[in-house]
């Protein structure tokens, strides 16, 4: 103890705060301030009762975490200055999300978990807090993809209600009280800050529902429109929110809500071009694209910028379309599953990204589909159904959607026999057939795309077809033939 820690190993605060954060009393930003007044030597473990208390607690963690046996296990670090990012990034990724809002249905979720989830005091109310927007989308738009719109309605209580005498709220009705009525933009949850990634999702979650002409809608749509302007900066970059941080994310995310909303083109609104031609300023010398000009390549970010400028039909912004197409094709690892930058593990949710990406660009047959689909099938969890970033691990609804959604842009939705079948969905009635595709660029439902009329652009080699579910978006040619 007293090699590591600056202070009586007695010290009655320090074992205190030791109990209440496994008792989960603690809400997270005030472990991180309690324990940054506890500062320690270095990372290893400071408290002989930290360690007795780890193994009692550890499957209750296990269980309200969703963090794997071998993470709680290893040695903890008391030293927030150095490690609160690490452990915020668990609380934050490892933890299965918060799929539904308060008031909505929640599924196969077991009623005491939803009820500490609905708890904005407890624990598991606390860690999931600010991501319940998103965490909507996700499970909307992959259970979207899975069954027909008024069965996604029935089950998650999304737009309209059994009983008209019910007063529970439809997850429209959260979406709503999650507008943050200062910034113009939507928080993450309610009574939360306005961000350009909370927005994008509340967008998407109104289109899904077919609910972006709500009478609600419209009487904020000016102010969300001034929001998402207000973000795009003088070189063309955007904030995600008013304290500045900037990222090619947020390119994305500004350019797909104008779409949505039918505001992308509007007067006044943002300069496309100068969007547009920072992003191209984001691609490396390896073909891929970082967070900002200079930054690691990162297949996540390489699908930001694509789509942005897909959506801008600025493609013809692209350098070496080919040696892109390759970097993304090499991330295809001997498991079949994908990772997101050389020398790192396959994760399911690379399958959207990557994919997504070579949908546009007319090189998705790189990929050996069939090695993708058994990869992202073996990381199901036989007794839950949800996926998993890897064989596994803990599912969470995160890698469900984009499990999902990336056996949907390679036709895999299904298996016989143990064999997996690539077989594209032609959206009829009959089960296996029944599955609905996925508009690549904008992460929704291709028909819920056609619908609203939005447009983009493809970039394909020279007599390369058109992907099908790009069939209605301008065409053009690699610069590089």
């Amino acid at each position: 103890m007293k090699d590591v820690y600056d202070g009586d190993e007695n010290d009655a605060d320090f074992k205190l705060i030791c109990k209440e954060f496994l008792n989960g009393t603690h809400l997270p930003l005030r472990i991180s301030s309690a324990m940054r007044s506890i500062i320690v030597k270095n990372h290893e473990y400071a408290d002989p009762i930290y360690n007795r208390e780890m193994d009692e607690q550890v499957q209750r963690l296990v269980g309200c975490l969703g963090m794997s046996e071998r993470v709680l296990r290893t040695p903890f670090p008391v030293c927030f200055t150095r490690h609160t990012s690490r452990l915020f990034f668990f609380w934050s990724n490892c933890l299965p999300f918060a799929l539904y809002p308060a008031a909505g249905p929640l599924g196969t979720l077991p009623a005491s978990l939803a009820k500490k989830i609905d708890n904005p005091s407890s624990y598991e109310g606390a860690v999931t807090e600010h991501l319940r927007m998103s965490g909507i989308y996700w499970s909307l738009t992959a259970l979207s993809i899975l069954v027909p719109l008024e069965k996604v309605d029935e089950r998650m209580n999304l737009c309209s209600k059994a009983d008209a005498s019910d007063d529970t709220p439809t997850i429209v009705d959260f979406v709503f009280e999650c507008f943050d009525a200062k910034s113009g933009g939507f928080g993450g949850n309610k009574l939360q800050d306005g961000h350009i990634l909370y927005t994008l999702s509340a967008i998407q979650i109104l289109a899904l529902a077919n609910a972006l002409d709500d009478e609600r809608m419209v009487e904020i749509k000016p102010r969300v429109i001034a929001f998402i302007q207000s973000l795009q900066l003088d070189d063309g970059s955007f904030m995600g929110d008013e304290w500045g941080e900037i990222d090619t994310r947020f390119s994305y995310c500004a350019l797909s809500a104008l779409s949505i909303l039918g505001e992308l083109h509007g007067k006044d609104t943002i300069d496309i071009d100068k969007a547009a031609e920072y992003i191209a300023s984001c691609q490396n010398f390896d073909g891929g694209f970082g967070s900002q000009p200079g930054a690691e390549s990162h297949a996540g970010q390489i699908f930001t910028c694509i789509g942005a400028l897909s959506i801008a039909c600025r493609l013809d912004l692209l350098k070496d379309e080919e040696l892109l197409c390759w970097w993304l094709a090499e991330r295809q690892c001997d498991s079949g599953g994908l990772n997101g930058r050389p020398e790192k593990q396959s994760d399911v949710c690379y399958s959207w990204w990557i994919l997504s990406c070579l949908c546009i660009l007319g090189k998705v047959n790189w990929i050996r589909g069939d090695k993708l689909a058994n990869f992202i099938l073996k990381c199901q969890d036989d007794e839950d159904g949800g996926i998993a970033d890897r064989p596994g691990d803990m599912v969470d609804v995160f890698h469900t959607f984009f499990g999902i959604a990336g056996l949907s842009l390679i036709g895999v939705l299904h298996e016989k026999d143990g064999v997996v079948q690539i077989e594209e969905s032609d959206g009829g009635d009959d089960r296996k057939n029944s599955y609905r595709k996925i508009d690549p660029v904008y992460a929704l439902p291709c028909d819920v795309v056609q619908k609203l009329g939005l447009k983009g652009q493809v970039a394909l080699p020279k007599d390369a077809p058109v992907d099908e579910r790009l069939k209605d978006y301008d065409v053009h040619q690699w610069n590089s033939e």
